[in-house]
């Protein structure tokens, strides 16, 4: 009985791991299919790669994706460590509202965020990049806080006031004492901020105006017509350049961990 419940727990994980995984398996495969039929193969290439590099629409589209989630993710990044900052200094029912406050945008429908951006945006801007700009940002703070917070309550108080105490400014023994403890927090929020901002069609849709194209609403486009196979390339090296990323950030983790336990 007991080799039956491990057995059946194994199969339920990997049963998991492939609904999961499946997905982006077959898109890895069809980036290097030579037929366009999805449900046919037509022999190994890398001709979808080689196109993707020479299609100026597809370049860019993801030129601009890559500079509005950098810049989104960076401004939510600061606003929101920031924010984390002034309500750690507030009293707990001010602390609580504001909270609740920020978790608007999380619990918040895509549609109505982007319609409501885009009516306040038409009144005092023009539909543009600097409009999703706002609306990206507007996106990525509440991420930035859900990663920031935690790690500034666990922050040790005494050390700060003692900063202080030996004639350290607020800004510097912010810097040296708290900035360290938090920058876990902060680096995992704008993580968090650029993947929020990559990932997002519905907002950006509504904010974008004409003549601007993210990868998210260029894909939009081509599904009235057919998906070419260069935006199987184009998912796939993204996927790749996100493993890579994860396998950097862990490895340095873990290099800290390690140096740590030997101190």
């Amino acid at each position: 009985m007991v080799n039956l419940k491990k057995y059946a727990g194994k199969m339920y994980v990997a049963l998991i791991a492939f609904l999961l995984y499946a997905p982006l398996l077959i898109l890895i495969v069809c980036s290097f299919n030579d037929s366009k039929a999805r449900t046919v193969w037509g022999g190994f290439t890398f001709h979808w790669y080689v196109d993707l590099f020479q299609n100026e629409e597809v370049l860019l589209a993801v030129k601009t994706s890559l500079l509005l989630t950098a810049s989104a993710a960076l401004i939510a990044m600061v606003l929101g460590t920031l924010a984390c900052v002034g309500m750690s200094a507030m009293g707990k029912k001010s602390k609580t509202v504001l909270q609740s406050v920020t978790n608007i945008p999380l619990l918040n429908a895509d549609i109505v965020t982007g319609i409501a951006i885009m009516l306040l945006c038409v009144h005092f801007l023009s539909l543009g990049f600097c409009s999703v700009l706002i609306a990206h940002v507007t996106l990525g703070i509440p991420y930035v806080i859900l990663n920031v917070m935690p790690k500034l309550q666990q922050v040790n108080k005494s050390i700060y006031e003692a900063a202080l105490d030996l004639g350290a400014s607020h800004v510097y023994a912010f810097v040296k004492v708290v900035l360290p403890e938090i920058l876990p927090g902060i680096v995992s929020g704008f993580f968090f901020a650029f993947t929020v901002s990559m990932d997002d069609f519905v907002i950006t849709y509504f904010t974008k105006g004409a003549g601007m194209n993210t990868i998210s609403t260029m894909l939009y486009q081509q599904l009235r017509r057919g998906i070419n196979p260069e935006m199987y390339a184009l998912s796939t090296l993204l996927l790749l350049t996100i493993l890579l990323l994860l396998g950097m950030i862990n490895h340095l983790s873990a290099s800290k961990n390690n140096r740590e336990v030997d101190y």
